[in-house]
């Protein structure tokens, strides 16, 4: 744990739930997974562009539908408990739900119906191993994962208990599989110049 995280008196020896997460200060931004605790830094520019393009082309299909959109920080607790003691709890970068019933007034409850992460060097691992097994568990029926570096977006659609995955470059449109009709132009997505 970094020093800030021993600011809030967290310990990696610790095993925290959601209760927990809800005596923590607002601005502390981390997830739990399995109960660890894991910090959130601020993300790059590149990433929050890349992100801020991704929301507004979902924002622009989905207004007026029912399914809703939500941007980082937005709470997601994959498994949850009536007794708050469900030990993992996700911040993806974006969610959408279309099923309103799992959502209350700090996040969703259950798994969402489409989740998109943005890559980073910190989170790499993470995404890709550790988030990609719990969504799957989860019944996250669509899983976005975003290279910012190869300019590549993996997209892994849930077919029976397992997910099946197609990978799209920065020259091609990616078709959101739970939002029939909805493309997403990824030459937007990765036209910003990387620092």
């Amino acid at each position: 744990m970094s020093s800030s995280a021993l600011d809030y008196n967290l310990y990696e020896d610790q095993h925290y739930t959601y209760a927990d997460m809800l005596e923590w200060d607002e601005d502390l931004r981390a997830e739990i997974i399995d109960g660890e605790v894991y910090l959130m830094s601020p993300p790059a520019r590149f990433h929050q562009e890349i992100n801020s393009e991704l929301h507004g082309q979902l924002w622009a299909f989905l207004k007026g539908k029912p399914c809703k959109l939500y941007p980082v920080p937005f709470g997601v607790r994959l498994f949850p408990k009536e007794d708050l003691s469900d030990d993992t709890v996700v911040e993806p970068d974006i969610v959408v739900v279309c099923d309103h019933s799992k959502l209350d007034d700090r996040g969703c409850k259950g798994a969402p119906d489409l989740v998109i992460e943005i890559l980073s060097p910190s989170n790499t691992q993470r995404d890709r191993i550790v988030k990609f097994r719990k969504y799957l568990a989860a019944g996250v029926r669509e899983y976005w994962i975003v290279d910012p570096n190869q300019k590549t977006v993996e997209i892994h659609i849930l077919k029976a208990g397992q997910y099946v995955t197609t990978v799209y470059d920065a020259t091609e449109e990616a078709p959101v599989s739970v939002l029939p009709g909805c493309k997403i132009k990824l030459q937007d997505v990765f036209s910003v110049p990387q620092p």
